[in-house]
């Protein structure tokens, strides 16, 4: 199991006392070659040993026109002494079910069920699984300030795939919602991989920042316009 190593560096990054908030609201601006082409708003609630996700992000300007249907992400899990385990991972575009994909997390029997239309696929979970969504709300039980990478497992629904991010130095950025002193992570993609940069605030361990560079070169930007944390 080769993924079992890079689980046990995953989960020694866990603060088992860390204080999570309970709900976050961010918003955020999505660009692509420099034209914003998207608002991306995001709620994170937490009832109890509960969490509830959703993303909800809704074409403008051209995009509007041409793929006029908002993308929506639900995920739905426990909170534990290791930070978010999903139960329930949703994806969906308006008016486009082929773009709809799914996850079920069994942790008692291990098992990752995919659901893509009618197509079901059931695989091993491994331990500290996160879905597209959730895997972006899990740093904030992670304690990364002297960590020199980040390995981990991430569902979207339509397969597995392991992830690592090489962690970078402090830096300084200015966003709508204010000054973010960050921490870099870069996923070091190789020659034909899609890259993925996060710079992960320092004080809420939340994105503030985060660039995806496709295999072709084409890059979307998410920067953060609005927060409100409630503790």
């Amino acid at each position: 199991m080769k993924w079992f190593p890079k689980m046990i560096a995953l989960l020694a990054l866990c603060s088992p006392a860390f204080a999570a908030p309970t709900g976050v609201q961010a918003s955020y601006d999505v660009f692509m070659s420099g034209m914003k082409v998207g608002q991306m708003t995001e709620t994170y609630t937490r009832n109890d040993d509960h969490y509830t996700l959703t993303s909800t992000t809704t074409p403008v300007g051209l995009l509007a026109v041409l793929r006029p249907g908002k993308i929506v992400s639900t995920s739905r899990g426990l909170i534990g002494k290791n930070g978010l385990r999903p139960q329930r991972y949703d994806h969906t575009r308006e008016g486009d079910a082929n773009k709809e994909s799914h996850a079920e997390f069994d942790w008692d029997a291990m098992q990752l069920t995919l659901i893509h239309q009618t197509q079901k696929t059931q695989i091993a979970l491994p331990e500290g699984t996160q879905d597209r969504l959730s895997a972006m709300y899990q740093f904030m039980f992670l304690h990364l300030d002297n960590a020199a990478s980040l390995d981990f497992m991430m569902t979207d629904g339509n397969k597995l795939d392991s992830y690592h991010y090489a962690i970078g130095s402090r830096q300084k950025l200015d966003t709508a919602a204010g000054s973010c002193d960050s921490l870099y992570l870069d996923s070091q993609a190789k020659p034909g991989e899609s890259r993925t940069e996060i710079w992960l605030s320092t004080q809420n361990k939340l994105p503030c920042k985060m660039i995806i560079t496709d295999a072709r070169g084409e890059q979307i930007l998410q920067l953060l316009s609005d927060l409100h944390i409630t503790p």
